[in-house]
């Protein structure tokens, strides 16, 4: 299989699972999102693990043709620098989801952005080739 295909087999439904669950719980994802964005061990082991991960998409899938398997790559690069920011300049990070996440309004945006992104990804991974 086509790695482009595998990853968003992988990462689409991931994403539509997370924004569903962001939106239908909320509150409770606006606790977790405030409970991580402290220095800690939860917020270094996120960091890196989103660097492992965006590794690992970059070593596979470092194609900058202009079609949608670009967006993959750049999934990988976010999460790659992501992961670098929260491991080497912890107080950054927490500023940028710090604004990122600012109130009710924007985890509900962020949920939208990350559930369609996450149904566009799935739908090239699963439709039909003709």
């Amino acid at each position: 299989m086509d790695r482009s295909l595998f990853l968003a087999r992988l990462l689409g439904p991931t994403f539509v699972a997370v924004a569903l669950g962001m939106l239908i719980n909320l509150g409770m994802y606006e606790s977790m999102i405030t409970e991580a964005l402290h220095p800690g061990i939860l917020f270094y082991l996120s960091g890196f693990l989103s660097l492992l991960a965006g590794l690992a998409i970059v070593n596979l899938h470092n194609r900058w043709h202009m079609d949608w398997r670009v967006i993959i790559t750049v999934l990988g690069w976010l999460m790659t620098i992501g992961g670098i920011m929260r491991i080497v300049l912890p107080r950054v990070a927490i500023a940028i989801g710090s604004t990122i996440y600012s109130g009710r309004a924007s985890t509900i945006v962020v949920a939208l952005i990350t559930g369609t992104l996450g149904a566009f990804l799935s739908f090239k991974g699963y439709m039909r080739r003709a």
